[in-house]
């Protein structure tokens, strides 16, 4: 299965039933979405764990006035359809209330972040 689609889901349920944290499986694509979401204020933390197993990404979820910060996210790319957006392209989602994540070369962005680095990329989702 897709990695992102599997990481997505898993937040999105956790936040639905209200969860403290999630456990994902860790990459280094993972941990720079992470990055993202914490720098957008989507997510309280994140922490790299090692296991016999491998190693995994405990997400430590966010909840304001106990509603969760996470209420609905649309996959936009996909690996049998990718898509790509310019830097003026990017328009904000749900009149600025949501986020638009990209992977650029300059790593994962969300959409302010894109915009202020003048750099446009793949895009991966929107979360409201």
């Amino acid at each position: 299965m897709n990695p992102l689609a599997n990481f997505l889901i898993k937040i999105k349920n956790a936040s639905r039933v209200k969860h403290e944290t999630v456990t994902v499986p860790y990459s280094k694509f993972i941990h720079g979405i992470c990055s993202c979401l914490l720098r957008a204020e989507i997510i309280n933390g994140f922490e790299k764990k090692s296991k016999k197993a491998g190693e995994e990404i405990v997400v430590t979820l966010k909840y304001t006035e106990n509603k969760p910060r996470i209420s609905d996210l649309t996959l936009v790319s996909k690996p049998s359809a990718r898509k790509y957006i310019g830097v003026n392209d990017i328009h904000p989602v749900k009149s600025g209330f949501g986020i638009l994540v990209l992977s650029t070369p300059k790593g994962v962005l969300s959409d302010t972040e894109a915009k202020k680095e003048l750099v446009g990329g793949e895009a991966l989702f929107k979360m409201w």
